[in-house]
Order: C-alpha cells, then sequence, then structure tokens
C-alpha cells in the first residue's frame, strides 16, 4: 500500500477531500475571516473548505482512483451550524467550527478516510475535528463563541488539489459530487 507522503519518480498531487461551500456560505466565511481580530492573513475566499481526508501528496494515479469513486461516498446534505472559533497552535490557523458534529458529518469523514484506503493511501491518521480554516499566521480568538452562527447546508462534496506535482499551492478542483 502506497504511504502518504511517498515520492518517487512518478507524477504526484497533493490532494484531499473536503466539504465545499456553496457561495452563500463561502461569503460569510469570507466576511467572518476578515472580521476577526486575530492578526495573520484571511484563507482566500476560493479556499475556504471542510477538510474530511488528507492523504497528502500521492501518486497522480491514486488520486484518479479518487476523483473516479468520489461518487461512491453518497451522503445527504448536511446542515452544520459553525458556531465557534479556534485556533491550531502549531500551524497558527484560526478556524470556524461546531460546537457539536452532526453525526451525519463524522460517518462521512470516516467514510472519505475509507475510500482513501480503498484507493491504496492512507489519510492523515489525526482525529476528525471538523473546521474551516479562516485566517493563517493568527493569534487564538478572544472569544470562542460565534456571535453571529454560520448556518451551513453542506451538499457539495470535492476532491481538491493543492498546488503542483506535490507541493502546496493553489487549489485545482479535481472532481465534485453532489448530495442526494
Amino acid at each position: 500500500m502506497s504511504q502518504k507522503g511517498d515520492q518517487g519518480k512518478t507524477p504526484q498531487k497533493r490532494v484531499f477531500l473536503a466539504l465545499w461551500p456553496d457561495e452563500s456560505t463561502r461569503g460569510a466565511l469570507h466576511h467572518l475571516a476578515r472580521g476577526l481580530d486575530v492578526g495573520g492573513r484571511p484563507v482566500p475566499r476560493a479556499h475556504l473548505h471542510l477538510t474530511l481526508a488528507f492523504p497528502g501528496s500521492i501518486e497522480a494515479a491514486r488520486a484518479d482512483c479518487l476523483a473516479a469513486r468520489l461518487p461512491s461516498l453518497h451522503f445527504e446534505p448536511i446542515p452544520i451550524l459553525l458556531d465557534r472559533a479556534g485556533q491550531f497552535h502549531g500551524p497558527r490557523v484560526a478556524w470556524a467550527g461546531p460546537s457539536r458534529s452532526p453525526e451525519a458529518l463524522d460517518q462521512l469523514a470516516a467514510r472519505a478516510r475509507g475510500l482513501c484506503l480503498a484507493c491504496g493511501v492512507e489519510s492523515d491518521d489525526r482525529p476528525f475535528e471538523p473546521h474551516v480554516s479562516l485566517r493563517r499566521h493568527a493569534r487564538p480568538p478572544a472569544c470562542q463563541e460565534l456571535v453571529e452562527p454560520i448556518h451551513w447546508f453542506a451538499d457539495t462534496l470535492a476532491l481538491i488539489e493543492s498546488g503542483n506535482n506535490g507541493h502546496p499551492g493553489p487549489y485545482r478542483l479535481l472532481a465534485r459530487w453532489p448530495a442526494e
């Protein structure tokens, strides 16, 4: 089985599986990111998402497998209430997330990781902590409770490539699949 981060002479893609916000939700997240008084820089509007599984840099053929099998992750739209803010201290990322993760979201994330394994790659093995990264190089938010929570009816799954030939960079949508 190919491990996350395998590097060889074969073409690589740095990919992740994510819930992709609709334009209204993306606008609300972008507004929130720009309004947070935590320093750093906002994540570009076009990059806002909620990661379900992060295989990282993998062989392009394995990324093609993920794209082809994305429709196998059948799911119904998931109501997500983004009502709290936080920070990942190591990378200093400020984020918004749900205070209670919907069971359907946790199940979809587990199935996304299963899809990665079915395509011969392991995803990031950290526990699933649903969040949308809002700012990078940020200080912790002063308050964890969002004054204006964002109600997101998550209905689009995406496979995203971040960068080029396995190196971080701009996002490119490789595959998209709607909820049923």
